[in-house]
């Protein structure tokens, strides 16, 4: 199964997916002039390199008319009165207009209209006045169709059977748009974003636009933790500003499913360590990246009490992992074997209760599934209410 996952830890803007997606693309710059060419009024669209904090990626600029148009953060300190730019103000009637007039896919225009439909659905709500009367100011622009449009595009041609992100950091502040100054994230952006597990931080900005929202809501099938996949690319889509953190959103292109795959058990009997010398070297085994570690007793020559003690690694890897077991452990020789494993496809998802979010951990394949709640998280509600962890579950709602 071809599996397409965007790590969303500097926010989700319609640009930096477009670029981010592009890296995964087998040709980008084919790719650029096609969008170029499939008539969007007064628009450029270019691709260039772009590093940010040693990372190199691409930024993706949009011109309209021979002009990029930025986003205007707030800032400590700053004036205020400044005047924003303005754009021509496009109704759902206009969006739809000129969306049908595009050469493109049938595809790309039912998407490209679902995600604006989630924008007007949103400043609905916020201004308090029907979908119909809605005129879109910043994300009606021509740069902002061109990013939606962009990245229906690529979502055709990468043609991903599973969308998957992380949960969305919105970022903190203060955002000028055309209805003035407005908190991070934007009550559109908010709006779009309900049910979706996001966070905010230190950073002072605007991380998740509407755009980028609406984008995420329309194409994400589940927001959570990376899920097990062969990783084939990754991409790397660059923002315009600069912060301490590199503002990039990345994109990971692999495949997942309940095919089998080759795993590696190293095995050795051990009689003379210590029982915290093998929690040392069992930790240090998990934390460079083996798949298990686990520990047996067994009753060895001369009735000397021991136990078996079992690595599994991924078989690309046995070469550091026999190192390690033998820098760590007493050992003097080992065993290996190369088996098998199937897995269940495997997915987390974050659960709403009463006493707060809970991870729920999802397992699927063969005709089976199976899902948990989080430890850590069922073992917080049971300690802050004084209860065991089966009544956690219970007042939890868990299913």
């Amino acid at each position: 199964m071809k599996i397409l996952y965007f790590e969303c830890n500097m926010g989700a803007a319609g640009d930096m997916m477009m670029a981010a997606l592009l890296e995964l693309h087998d040709d980008p710059s084919g790719f650029i002039n096609r969008l170029n060419e499939v008539g969007i009024p007064w628009v450029h669209v270019a691709a260039e390199s772009s590093v940010k904090c040693g990372i190199t990626g691409t930024h993706v600029s949009v011109s309209v008319n021979g002009e990029v148009e930025l986003s205007d953060d707030v800032h400590v300190g700053q004036d205020c009165t400044q005047k924003h730019h303005h754009h021509i103000h496009n109704s759902m009637c206009d969006i739809e207009l000129l969306t049908s007039k595009l050469n493109v896919s049938d595809k790309v225009k039912s998407d490209a209209i679902a995600i604006y439909k989630l924008i007007a659905e949103a400043e609905s709500q916020v201004h308090g006045v029907p979908v119909t009367e809605i005129h879109f100011h910043e994300v009606g622009s021509m740069d902002a169709i061109t990013d939606i449009i962009g990245v229906c595009m690529l979502m055709e041609e990468l043609s991903p059977q599973l969308v998957l992100a992380s949960p969305v950091h919105v970022g903190s502040g203060q955002v000028h748009c055309a209805h003035g100054i407005l908190p991070v994230p934007a009550p559109a952006t908010a709006h779009i974003l309900r049910g979706v597990p996001i966070y905010g931080g230190r950073i002072n900005g605007e991380l998740c636009t509407p755009t980028g929202a609406a984008i995420l809501k329309h194409f994400i099938s589940k927001f959570g933790e990376m899920p097990v996949m062969k990783l084939h690319k990754t991409g790397y889509g660059m923002g315009s500003k600069d912060f301490e953190t590199a503002n990039c959103i990345r994109t990971f292109w692999g495949e997942t499913g309940s095919d089998y795959e080759e795993v590696t058990e190293l095995i050795c009997n051990i009689d003379d360590m210590t029982p915290e010398a093998v929690a040392f070297a069992q930790q240090l085994l998990f934390d460079e990246g083996a798949l298990d570690v686990y520990t047996s007793p067994i009753a060895m020559k001369k009735g000397r009490i021991g136990i078996l003690f079992t690595c599994m690694c991924i078989s690309s890897e046995v070469d550091k992992f026999i190192s390690l077991i033998f820098k760590n452990t007493t050992t003097l020789g080992m065993r290996e074997t190369v088996s098998r494993r199937h897995i269940l496809d495997r997915e987390q998802q974050i659960m709403q209760t009463a006493y707060g979010p809970v991870r729920i951990k999802t397992a699927k394949g063969y005709g089976v599934r199976k899902a948990k709640p989080e430890y850590e998280d069922i073992a917080k509600i049971a300690r802050e209410n004084n209860i065991s962890l089966f009544d956690a579950v219970h007042i939890a709602k868990i299913k």
